[in-house]
């Protein structure tokens, strides 16, 4: 039996990026069910199915599995892939994927994620620019310590769908990740479940007005590729 993995508007939603794009990297079987942001804070809808009233969440069975990174821990335990093999690629990629799980607040705030359009950025603050240079310094240890092209080695692995959201970040603001990091986020944009995810956003008809103020905020929008 598929996992059901539920997430919200592909435009959006980061966090749901993160498992959907490893178990469909993976070939992990994975059943999709949307619930789209529909208001600011959607916490007592999605209370309905989800404990923390956020998603993304995963179904296996009777068993519910919250969270990205607890999602990608429980994955690990039943799939091959989810880490690299390598002991030192992996210790890495933990690293990794935890600092992204609890860090780069700024970016975040400063860049929120809207997979369709792009944006001339509001003036960077200092916080913005530290965030954005240890993103270019992370990626680059990565692919310099374990030869690339993923960013823990030869294999996609969870370092690299913890880092998505943040691939659409830096082409949607135009932001500086050195060459290496780059080619990185190149190659993430030109993955077949990237490019999935991509086109699902741009066909999608919801528009959630908190999400568009957030995006207002953050620069001006020079384009915008949403379809519907």
């Amino acid at each position: 039996m598929a996992y059901t993995l539920i997430t919200a508007n592909r435009n959006y939603s980061s966090w749901s990026l993160r498992p959907w794009v490893l178990m469909k990297a993976l070939g992990i079987p994975v059943e999709d069910r949307i619930e789209p942001f529909t208001k600011p804070v959607n916490y007592e809808d999605f209370r309905s199915f989800s404990p923390t009233g956020q998603v993304p969440l995963l179904i296996d069975g009777e068993r519910s599995i919250w969270d990205s990174l607890g999602i990608a821990l429980y994955l690990a335990d039943r799939h091959d892939g989810v880490w690299p093999q390598d002991e030192a690629a992996r210790a890495w990629a933990q690293c990794a994927v935890a600092e992204m799980h609890s860090g780069f607040s700024t970016l975040r705030n400063d860049c929120t994620m809207n997979v369709g359009v792009r944006v001339k950025p509001k003036a960077m603050s200092a916080a913005l620019q530290k965030d954005v240079g240890r993103l270019a310094e992370l990626w680059a240890q990565g692919l310099d310590s374990f030869g690339g092209p993923w960013l823990a080695g030869p294999d996609f692995s969870a370092v690299d769908a913890f880092f998505a959201p943040v691939a659409f970040r830096v082409r949607t603001y135009g932001l500086e990740v050195g060459a290496a990091g780059q080619a990185w986020v190149d190659r993430m944009l030109a993955h077949p479940a990237m490019q999935q995810w991509e086109a699902e956003a741009l066909a999608e008809d919801w528009r959630e007005a908190s999400h568009e103020a957030e995006l207002a905020a953050c620069g001006a929008v020079l384009a915008d590729y949403r379809t519907a």
